[in-house]
């Protein structure tokens, strides 16, 4: 019985073995978010379930956390308890979406239809994510100029479509460069670390919701723009 446990526990991979596998995603997503995912891979794992289980619980959290915070904008509530279940439902949400890939790619189990489930879940959850950020900014100041939102929510998307992007066969970077000032740039486009400063104004400056909708366009709208001349230029090389 003793042999049979320890060898049990010596073939089921550890959350190390899992993190190893991760897919990056920045500096704050793989210092927390991606580690977090390999935790609740490592358990999905030991339990038997699917890599799609833990993109249903990321949908369904996601999901249940923006409709939350959308909820809550215009009560008596306290702003800060929108901004406590934003700040760690949506972490908590993208630890499993970073969770799912783990599980498949150890497990052996990945495949076409589970990459396209995964898009597709992250698609709700962003949606949710922009109109719970849009909500809040016209609650807290009802002046928000509606062309400011839609350009929010029309340039945010730019984040999903160039992940999806980059993990083709013609994937190319505009930045190859792995140095720590370069990472700490590209910190403004790293998922992670964007939700946690989302989820964190949401808690605690409420107020400011609508700056933020103007610093997530800027950043990008401009990265877009400069994707378009990048791949332009090389287009026209080839």
């Amino acid at each position: 019985m003793h042999s049979a446990t320890l060898q049990a526990e010596t073939t089921t991979p550890r959350p190390a073995e899992f993190y190893r596998v991760n897919r990056g995603g920045g500096l704050f997503s793989e210092a927390l978010s991606q580690r977090a995912g390999a935790v609740f891979a490592a358990a999905a794992y030991r339990v038997g379930a699917p890599p799609t289980a833990l993109t249903a619980g990321s949908l369904v959290i996601g999901l249940a956390t923006s409709a939350a915070v959308v909820a809550l904008a215009s009560t008596t509530v306290p702003t800060w308890v929108a901004g406590l279940i934003a700040l760690v439902g949506w972490q908590l949400a993208y630890a499993l979406d970073c969770a799912d890939g783990q599980l498949a790619r150890v497990a052996g189990r990945t495949s076409p239809a589970g990459a396209r489930i995964d898009v597709l879940c992250d698609v709700a959850v962003q949606i949710s994510l922009v109109t719970a950020l849009s909500a809040v900014a016209v609650d807290q100041r009802p002046s928000t100029a509606s062309w400011l939102v839609a350009l929010f929510a029309g340039t945010w998307m730019v984040n999903l479509v160039t992940s999806v992007m980059q993990a083709g066969p013609n994937a190319g970077s505009m930045v190859t460069s792995t140095s720590l000032p370069v990472r700490v740039v590209k910190l403004v486009r790293d998922y992670g670390a964007v939700v946690f400063l989302a989820g964190l104004v949401l808690l605690l400056v409420p107020q400011w919701t609508v700056f933020l909708l103007v610093a997530f366009t800027i950043v990008n709208g401009g990265f877009l723009l400069a994707s378009i001349a990048f791949t332009g230029r090389t287009a026209l090389r080839s």
